[in-house]
């Protein structure tokens, strides 16, 4: 797999079949996309090709109402690659690729830049200058330059299309159950590990702080997720909120991780979420609390092995 920040290294790209778009959380939908170009692909022996923005281009046309992003760039790729994509492209969203009216899109990136044997998008997908272009005007501009186009079904149906404003709005909500179907699998928390008050540690149950996360956080509660480590698969319980129990009401995200041992001070650690254990609650003291977090711990452990 390829990630490219523009476009460079032109004999990974050109002449394969392309799809346009966000694909924010890679999700069931965006799945679905890759596996069908990848299938073109595979069967035409050309590059798999997804082309995405970063930064998103409401940085540059609404700045202040971009949506709080659900993958990393980074993790954005891995999952493309599971699906089969050999190559993205990460191009640097700027004001003259927005001024693009769909028929100059088409001609100067799909056909100039990518040499685009085909292209393959979902029903709802807009471009252009304004999103005024849309499949209907893709497939038009195709027919017009030789070019294939497939429409790939959405997953759950026209009525119940899976979204990613959809996803937020669950996660932003804690229902990261019901997040995680919609995305197909689980959701990806990464940070820095920050030193903090080492109070989970003086009670049996050490945790690390993660600070400086990009993707948007689920609704405060204890959550369930694995994290992998050298290799290694652990299970964590992660604390989202502030820490009533101890009058602390600062945000804060403390991961325990289940049988591990050593310091990650310093380090970049990825958490992939699974569901939801329970609120955020103020507890009477030290020994109700421990209580507690061996309920979470356990149910932890329960829902991680399921994984």
């Amino acid at each position: 797999m390829t990630l490219l920040r523009r476009f460079e290294k032109p004999e990974l790209y050109r002449g394969g079949y392309v799809s346009i778009g966000n694909f924010d959380g890679v999700h069931r939908g965006h799945q679905e996309i890759a596996q069908h170009l990848a299938a073109r692909s595979q069967r035409d022996g050309v590059p798999a090709v997804v082309l995405t923005f970063d930064p998103h281009p409401l940085a540059l046309l609404r700045p202040g109402h971009v949506p709080p992003s659900l993958t990393t760039l980074k993790h954005k790729d891995e999952l493309l690659e599971q699906a089969g994509v050999t190559c993205v492209i990460a191009y640097p969203t700027d004001k003259q690729l927005l001024e693009l009216t769909p028929e100059q899109f088409v001609d100067s990136i799909l056909i100039g830049q990518l040499a685009a044997k085909g292209i393959v998008e979902g029903p709802n997908f807009c471009f252009g200058k304004d999103r005024k272009g849309d499949i209907d005007t893709l497939r038009e501009l195709c027919r017009k330059r030789n070019i294939l186009l497939e429409v790939a079904e959405p997953v759950g149906g026209a009525r119940a299309m899976v979204s990613s404003s959809t996803i937020r709005s669950l996660i932003a909500s804690g229902k990261l159950a019901d997040a995680v179907k919609l995305l197909g699998h689980p959701y990806r928390i990464e940070g820095e590990v920050v030193a903090g008050a080492r109070r989970g540690q003086q009670i049996g149950f050490p945790t690390a702080n993660i600070d400086r996360i990009e993707t948007l956080l689920p609704a405060d509660g204890v959550y369930a997720g694995v994290a992998t480590i050298a290799g290694r698969d652990f299970a964590v319980a992660i604390n989202i909120g502030p820490n009533p129990t101890f009058h602390e009401n600062v945000r804060k995200v403390e991961a325990h991780l289940l049988d591990f041992s050593g310091d990650l001070y310093g380090q970049t650690l990825a958490v992939d979420l699974l569901d939801r254990v329970r609120d955020v609650r103020k507890f009477g003291g030290r020994e109700e609390l421990v209580s507690e977090i061996a309920k979470d711990v356990a149910a932890v452990r329960a829902l991680a092995g399921r994984r």
